[in-house]
């Protein structure tokens, strides 16, 4: 736990570029500066840290990132997210983030019930729409977060490739 706070205040510090509103209608934000400046997504921003995945989120895109909240990432098994945020797994935490990520922006409107999208992890996930938005087993607490570079949708769980 301390780790993670550690390297969730250490992203935070690096990665913030302004204190403005995530979550408001300023699409200057990349999608790393948007879910640094946003509440609940500690956990996020410290796995694409540690990942080596925050220039590429950084760039040009555009990219749709399903962002899993810090609920999220603690309804995983104890212990999961500390060992993965460990040097020696890095190529796991990659691979679990990257399978949240599709190239394109992908506004919710664009969806449709049962399509399927590749991820740049290199598996695809499944969009169902009735009832509310899923991607796999993960309900769309909030969709069409705008940045500069792509668009995020917050999902309340974890989603995770064949490994």
């Amino acid at each position: 736990m301390l780790r993670r706070t550690y390297l969730a205040l250490t992203a935070a510090t690096l990665l913030s570029a302004t204190a403005a509103p995530a979550l408001a209608d300023n699409h200057s934000m990349d999608i790393v500066d948007t879910a640094v400046n946003a509440e609940g997504f500690e956990t996020l921003v410290a796995a694409v840290e540690a990942a080596g995945l925050v220039e590429t989120l950084k760039g040009e895109g555009p990219f749709t990132v399903f962002a899993p909240t810090d609920e999220a990432f603690a309804a995983l098994p104890e212990g999961t997210v500390e060992d993965l945020l460990l040097p020696e797994n890095k190529d796991q935490l990659t691979a679990i983030l990257t399978y949240h990520v599709v190239p394109g922006k992908v506004m919710s409107g664009d969806l449709t019930d049962g399509m399927t999208a590749a991820t740049v992890e290199g598996s695809d996930v499944t969009i169902m729409t009735e009832g509310g938005v899923m991607v796999n087993d993960a309900s769309v607490v909030q969709p069409d977060i705008e940045a500069s570079n792509g668009v995020i949708h917050v999902i309340d769980k974890v989603i995770m490739p064949d490994m």
